[in-house]
């Protein structure tokens, strides 16, 4: 129980000292505290047993005059979101260390309360425990975006607001409904789970909760607001956001959306799907056209995580293993693509692809790693990326052979114009721009090559991250699918 505690409120405790420390020490101490978390999570992995269970379970009266737990336990779901949390947070702490920020105080308390809250979405039993972390997770990436955000950060951050403001009312209204349909009006999401709802209502459910996950992953058509905020964000603001912020959308529907609304996503489902697929098209499609590095990822993420939440709404253990796996791998592989495109912004002063070219001859390690994430990226096998896209694509071939064809298109568009944005960037002729461009240094190789590392050990060998999440998955399948059968 204690140890849950810890890893959820730690950050907490990080940013507060952070705020009050020395100006000198920041960063380091920075760097120290977001391994705590790191070492925690080792601990209940190397305890953890990967069956059905909900393990390390807290259950605290919070407020209980109006039905409010502090409920939070650890499934195999929620381990893989614990780890992908707690090992990103040190690496986006670590590639920030080039940046000159000001006021650095801010800046880690702000990323150590976002990650308190990340940790609370993921383990939260309760529903109002969930909106709460779902909140406090959106507060801070807000104010990184709108401080330390590029030229136009308070009009484009104003959109993402609204946006996922909008969405969040939506899952609120939702969550208040379930609360008072229980027995003895809890929070619980085990009495959320045996509410017997007719078909119409759940629907409605379905919606509530589907748009607020959908702008958050962003699933098309509700992705408007994600090309300019991760341009417009500071490199650390758009790793939070695509790394790790993001799968609070997909964990939500994997948790949350399906489990509570079946009949709901039995008679939805399939729309959620088709617009999971048509965003990996559209995105891909897009991303053709760009020449600004930032965007060019920003809408390769788009189409990535379309795939993932079409492997959701397929509903079959393949398309849900390899959404889990996929979230882990799609985190790491963003992270990198987005740092390496720091390093290049940084060096050369411009996001523009045509005015980069031959940097591989005076970069050669940048090269070698940037390839790496880049072949983790469109799924070359033996990377990450390959076993997740494998399974899902066939979860959704399970489904339906067309849709899985459609899908697949992100494989081949993906490679191509991931590997003309190599080409123009790293080979070719050295101009006189890049003629003096430097090699990786201290932190930026640390980065880089842990990333490069973690990319090829799970290529190589997933079965340990497979394994974890296993019978919590198939034991959620079960579940809705004799809710389904049952009406």
């Amino acid at each position: 129980m204690e140890i849950l505690l810890l890893q959820i409120f730690i950050p907490l405790i990080a940013a507060l000292i952070i705020l009050l420390s020395g100006k000198s020490i920041v960063k380091e101490l920075a760097g120290a505290f977001s391994l705590i978390p790191l070492a925690i999570t080792v601990y209940l992995y190397l305890n953890f047993i990967p069956d059905a269970s909900t393990q390390f379970l807290v259950n605290l009266a919070w407020i209980p005059q109006f039905g409010i737990q502090f409920k939070a336990g650890i499934d195999g779901i929620s381990m893989l979101l614990l780890i992908l949390t707690n090992l990103l947070i040190p690496i986006i702490i670590l590639s920030s260390y080039k940046h000159d920020i000001k006021n650095t105080k801010a800046f880690y308390a702000l990323i150590f309360f976002m990650q308190s809250g990340l940790l609370l979405v993921f383990t939260a039993l309760d529903g109002f425990l969930f909106y709460i972390g779902w909140e406090v997770a959106l507060i801070p990436v807000y104010f990184i975006c709108a401080l330390w955000g590029g030229e136009n950060r308070i009009k484009v951050n104003l959109k993402f607001f609204i946006y996922t403001i909008a969405g969040s009312l939506l899952m609120l209204l939702a969550i208040i409904y379930l609360h008072l349909q229980t027995h003895g009006n809890s929070y619980d999401i085990a009495e959320f789970y045996k509410l017997e709802l007719d078909s119409v209502t759940q629907a409605w459910i379905f919606w509530a909760f589907f748009i607020a996950f959908a702008i958050k992953m962003p699933v098309f058509p509700f992705h408007t607001w994600q090309p300019d905020t991760y341009t417009e964000a500071p490199t650390a603001g758009t790793m939070l956001l695509s790394g790790i912020m993001l799968k609070m959308g997909i964990y939500g529907a994997i948790r949350w959306l399906i489990p509570i609304a079946p009949l709901g996503f039995d008679a939805w489902g399939e729309t959620a799907l088709i617009l999971s697929v048509i965003g990996v098209v559209y995105a891909s499609i897009i991303a053709f056209t760009q020449n600004d590095i930032k965007r060019l990822i920003a809408y390769s993420s788009i189409a990535h995580v379309g795939l993932i939440s079409a492997g959701i709404f397929a509903w079959n253990l393949q398309g849900l293993q390899g959404a889990m796996i996929q979230m882990l791998n799609h985190g790491i592989n963003v992270v990198g693509m987005f740092f390496i495109a720091d390093i290049l912004i940084r060096r050369m002063n411009t996001r523009e692809i045509v005015e980069m070219g031959g940097i591989a001859k005076p970069a050669p390690i940048l090269a070698i790693t940037f390839l790496i994430v880049l072949l983790g990226t469109v799924a070359l096998p033996l990377t990450n990326g390959f076993v997740g896209e494998f399974l899902l694509l066939m979860g959704i071939y399970n489904y339906n052979i067309w849709l899985a064809a459609i899908a697949g298109l992100t494989i081949i568009f993906g490679a191509v114009y991931m590997l003309r944005m190599y080409q123009k960037v790293m080979l070719g002729p050295v101009n006189s721009s890049t003629a003096m461009f430097k090699d990786l240094d201290g932190t930026e190789k640390s980065v880089l090559l842990i990333i490069s590392a973690l990319i090829i050990v799970i290529g190589v060998y997933p079965q340990p991250i497979l394994h974890i999440s296993e019978a919590a998955v198939i034991n959620l399948l079960d579940q809705v699918n004799q809710k389904i059968l049952v009406k």
